[in-house]
């Protein structure tokens, strides 16, 4: 897998969380948008928030006010701060890379590429 996400976990309701992202290991990469969608009702994937190379963001509106994305392209990574976390919340939640032109341990990549996901499951 080209992305590598970490940080989900079991929290309670009104608590906060903070997901990363980034490839695998280190070598050149440029992703063209970076961002986080989440699993729901089977294989459904809804957008949670993506910012793109520029800084331009996109929410989804269950989150807007309560979550924060931000990206450290130096570092290749994207984050996402999860606050005021609710109980359906609960998902899988999936890194997402687009635009992506990549050379990593003599792979080249070239497309749009999903993470495996990490859990976070808010408890009430």
């Amino acid at each position: 897998e080209l992305l590598v996400e970490s940080g989900g976990g079991l929290v309670q309701a009104g608590g906060s969380l903070n997901l990363s992202c980034a490839p695998y290991d280190s070598g050149t990469f440029y992703a063209k948008a970076m961002g986080w969608y989440r699993l729901e009702f089977g294989n459904q994937r809804d957008l949670v928030a993506t910012m793109s190379t520029d800084g331009n963001t996109e929410y989804g509106d269950s989150v807007k006010g309560r979550f924060t994305i931000s990206r450290d392209n130096a570092k290749n990574t994207v984050y996402l701060h999860l606050n005021s976390l609710r109980p359906q919340d609960t998902a899988v939640y999936v890194c997402r890379a687009e635009g992506v032109v990549a050379a990593i341990d003599d792979t080249y990549y070239d497309g749009d590429y999903w993470g495996q996901g990490t859990q976070v499951t808010v408890s009430s």
